[in-house]
């Protein structure tokens, strides 16, 4: 049986788990990732849609089409993003996850965009964007 992977906002009012393993974990540099976190990088754990269960609401949503990002209308904490190209996925902040010690990132993306004063010497592979594979992505 797969261990429950639960999270959810500081303040208590959104709460999630997942009930599979994730697929994904990765540090993401984009200017929109930055600035949805508030933080110089932001970190994402991915899991099947159909895998992960809100208590109550998922919280607030904004973005620009293909991306929605979700986010606790009374703490502000973000939780989540969705890429409307590959809906049957959902990538939560590691922020949001109780534990986020047991979802090291594998990977870094967007590093085109990368601050030039921040910079993790781990020896990760590198990408110049996305890492989540999207169904227009070259075979």
């Amino acid at each position: 049986m797969a261990r429950l992977h639960t999270g959810g906002c500081r303040c208590g009012a959104i709460r999630f788990e997942a009930s599979s393993e994730p697929f994904y974990t990765s540090y993401c540099h984009c200017g929109d990732c930055r600035r949805a976190s508030g933080a110089p990088v932001a970190a994402f754990v991915g899991f099947l849609t159909q895998d992960v269960n809100f208590q109550g609401t998922e919280g607030t949503t904004c973005g620009q089409y293909p991306v929605k990002r979700s986010f606790c209308p009374t703490c502000g904490a973000p939780i989540a993003y969705r890429d409307a190209r590959i809906d049957h996925q959902i990538f939560l902040t590691l922020g949001a996850m109780d534990h986020p010690e047991f979802y090291a990132p594998v990977i870094h993306a967007y590093v085109s965009e990368q601050l030039p004063f921040f910079h993790l010497e781990d020896g990760l592979p590198r990408s110049q964007k996305h890492t989540a594979p999207r169904p227009d992505d070259a075979t």
